[in-house]
């Protein structure tokens, strides 16, 4: 940025890329969409299919029901499981329903299911690093429920015990901040000295990506607005990472209308990127919003290139309807 003074002119928007849409979230919401051309409506989801709310209330005008619980699913319904995915349990209360299932999980999270599976078979105690009462970790430790436990954060290493301190084993929710996260094995290597580690990292690789672009556009930006949902743990994350950065100020907000103007003052260059479950259009947005104020300027910073996809689930090329009635037959 330099000693020079700015000049109205020389306002400014720092575009992050990557930034938005992960596969798991492209998939799960398709998997939705899909479900209603096919089936028609209603297919039932079970919890917000992912964090965001206007991705949820864009799916309900075309015939999706969301709902807490299971039970609150007719019986001989389609339910879909949301990409955060669900324990054991659950799958157990569809069948009880007779509930044709789509299990929209994304792939990544399926991958710390197994390996909490494989781990409690082994008789290790797995150290879960998460949020309380996230749908992730709640589906997470319903897999192994006896042999999983809680860990939020660096300060609560203290409160861990453990069967056997030569047989544990840590794992993550996928959405969490990459540094706070290895700031927490630190402590709990401190405390176990032989804690085991997962294969591979869980924390997933959009999650990584939009940190470490957020990281680089706190360098230059005198404030960085994330776009995401209040209750989307990878948004939130975001912010959290922007100050630690050293941006000097950043603010989560859903779209445009919730931005303040007076963020705006004494700001020359804005930071904006958004989370793993936001839709280009809502940043299109608050792009939008920025160039009527005089921050016409719109600058890409790549960090990263992202080319995964996933296929669909499987569930979508059968014929659910009809499994569905027959469910409900026996």
């Amino acid at each position: 940025m330099g000693g020079m003074t700015a000049t109205p002119g020389s306002r400014r928007v720092l575009l992050a890329a990557p930034r938005g849409y992960c596969a798991g979230v492209d998939r799960a919401v398709i998997a939705v969409e899909k479900a209603l051309e096919q089936y028609g409506a209603p297919i039932y989801v079970r919890h917000e299919i992912v964090h965001n709310k206007y991705v949820v209330q864009t799916l309900e005008k075309k015939g999706a029901i969301f709902v807490e619980e299971t039970a609150e699913v007719p019986e001989g319904s389609i339910v879909m499981f949301s990409a955060h995915g669900v324990a054991p349990t659950v799958h157990a209360e569809a069948a009880e329903r007779k509930l044709a299932t789509i299990d929209a999980t994304c792939p990544l999270v399926t991958k710390v299911h197994k390996e909490a599976v494989r781990f409690a078979k082994e008789d290790f105690d797995i150290l879960l690093i998460g949020h309380e009462g996230h749908e992730e970790v709640i589906g997470t430790s319903g897999e192994a429920p006896e042999h999983i436990t809680l860990v939020d954060g660096p300060e609560d290493v203290a409160n861990v015990e453990v069967r056997d301190p030569d047989k544990v084993v840590w794992l993550s929710q996928t959405t969490l901040s990459v540094d706070e996260t290895m700031e927490t094995v630190d402590a709990l290597k401190n405390k176990f000295p032989n804690l085991l580690s997962p294969p591979s990292d869980d924390i997933c690789y959009a999650t990584q990506n939009r940190q470490i672009a957020v990281k680089k556009l706190a360098e230059d930006a005198d404030l960085v607005i994330v776009v995401g949902s209040k209750n989307s743990s990878n948004s939130i994350r975001m912010v959290e990472v922007a100050l630690d950065a050293g941006a000097p100020a950043s603010h989560l907000v859903d779209n445009a209308d919730e931005i303040d103007e007076a963020w705006l003052e004494g700001v020359t260059t804005v930071g904006l990127t958004s989370g793993a479950s936001v839709p280009d259009v809502l940043v299109d947005g608050v792009i939008e919003w920025l160039a009527e104020r005089g921050y016409g300027d719109v600058e890409t910073v790549k960090t990263a290139e992202e080319s995964i996809t996933f296929s669909l689930p499987k569930e979508l090329r059968r014929d659910l309807r009809a499994e569905a009635a027959e469910l409900s037959q026996r």
